[in-house]
């Protein structure tokens, strides 16, 4: 019986040769965004059109060999990490759940005594305790090594490489094991240095805008407006998807130091992805229409700096104004926008004039314009004025959210 998927495929072999590995992978997603991420997997073949129940809640299963793994981590824009199922398997005591670890290929991801970082979920199971779950894997871990790994806390929101997360999570007395392939979170696209209050991360920036029906691969992309861009994630993530720029070009991953990493494949991969962005740059000659603006000159700063570390500043006008002072090109577009909730920024004051306004000025200088607004108060989006769908959830900084989309002119 094989303990793990990777060792039973290890163990196929095509015409006399070992078969490349497959790695069963999970795509982890924010709230709302699954469906968006496995759009994007299956634009980018790494999943099939036969498989929709791929996508689930938190994110998308998908399976594939190095490639696959290493191009997941490039090119999911929605993506907060991708793991590496280990194995799965029953324990219904410690002296099953260490003994059945330590059978796992551990040697494949970890180095004798690195630093790891494990985190423990237990639901319905006879192990409830984390923390004895955690040390009997860090037993297990150390039996396969032959060395116990060191155990530090791994900090996402870095991106300097550190201990390597390990998922482990019980459910009805099943362990599952997964490896962390992407170390500092998918959103960390290594060009924002400077941040605005209440920044947006990028991967809800680019949920937001395939959300809004913005076609970012069109011959020209219709043009772009975000009036409340504060560092700029989304009018930055926007000129990254229409040039095709791998969100993960500038930034290392978790993958990078494993055993058996293939710098000449993920060299290649590089490669393949500068080609698309230079054959693409030729299709958009005659440039991208995005307009951002902020009333906030630190903010504009902000965003500057970060466009031009992400190497689209020339594809973004930026702006410092409020949004009465807008000045929209006369060619319909896209508003996306990401304006004050109150909670995060106002102390909960009131923010209706504020809606009030943007709709007032959609109204008199957007007509026809489609609109896709992430808001968290019902009431203040209402004074926009405008016909709104809000049925598509997704949480910003622990907020829940909505995404208010309609067009300008739509009769209410």
């Amino acid at each position: 019986m094989y303990n793990t998927v990777l060792e039973y495929r290890e163990e196929l072999h095509v015409a006399g040769r070992v078969k490349s590995r497959l790695y069963d992978l999970f795509a982890v997603t924010s709230p709302g965004l699954a469906a968006f991420c496995g759009a994007e997997a299956l634009r980018c073949g790494l999943l099939a059109e036969s498989a929709p129940s791929a996508v689930e809640a938190g994110g998308v299963n998908l399976s594939g060999n190095h490639a696959a793994l290493y191009r997941a981590n490039l090119h999911l824009r929605t993506a907060s990490r991708v793991l590496v199922r280990l194995g799965e398997f029953h324990a219904e005591n410690f002296e099953q759940l260490q003994s059945r670890a330590s059978l796992l290929a551990w040697e494949k991801f970890l180095t004798p005594g690195c630093a790891v970082d494990l985190r423990v979920t237990c639901h319905k199971s006879r192990l409830y305790h984390s923390g004895a779950v955690a040390e009997r894997i860090v037993n297990a871990i150390g039996d396969r090594l032959r060395q116990p790994p060191n155990v530090q806390k791994a900090d996402e929101e870095s991106d300097e490489q550190g201990a390597q997360l390990v998922v482990v999570r019980l459910m009805h007395d099943v362990c599952t094991i997964s490896i962390d392939s992407s170390g500092a979170l998918l959103h960390r696209r290594g060009y924002r240095l400077a941040t605005a209050k209440a920044p947006l991360r990028e991967t809800l920036a680019a949920g937001l805008l395939l959300a809004s029906g913005w076609d970012a691969q069109a011959d020209a992309p219709p043009p772009l407006l975000d009036p409340f861009c504060g560092s700029g994630a989304i009018p930055i993530e926007a000129a990254l998807m229409a040039r095709q720029i791998a969100p993960g070009r500038r930034r290392r991953f978790a993958f990078m130091d494993w055993p058996d990493f293939d710098a000449t494949l993920w060299q290649s991969l590089l490669d393949e992805a500068d080609e698309h962005v230079q054959q693409r740059s030729a299709q958009l000659a005659d440039g991208l229409i995005i307009q951002a603006s902020d009333r906030d000159a630190g903010a504009i700063a902000s965003a500057q700096a970060n466009a031009a570390r992400a190497g689209v500043a020339s594809d973004i006008e930026f702006t410092c104004r409020a949004v009465s002072a807008i000045e929209p090109p006369s060619t319909p577009g896209y508003l996306v926008a990401n304006p004050p909730y109150g909670q995060r920024i106002r102390n909960g004051s009131d923010l209706r004039n504020l809606y009030a306004q943007l709709g007032k000025v959609l109204r008199s200088r957007c007509p026809g314009w489609q609109v896709a607004i992430l808001g968290s108060d019902q009431v203040a989006l209402g004074q926009i004025g405008l016909r709104l769908d809000t049925e598509l959830a997704l949480v910003n900084g622990g907020i829940h959210v909505v995404v208010a989309r309609g067009v300008v002119g739509a009769a209410r």
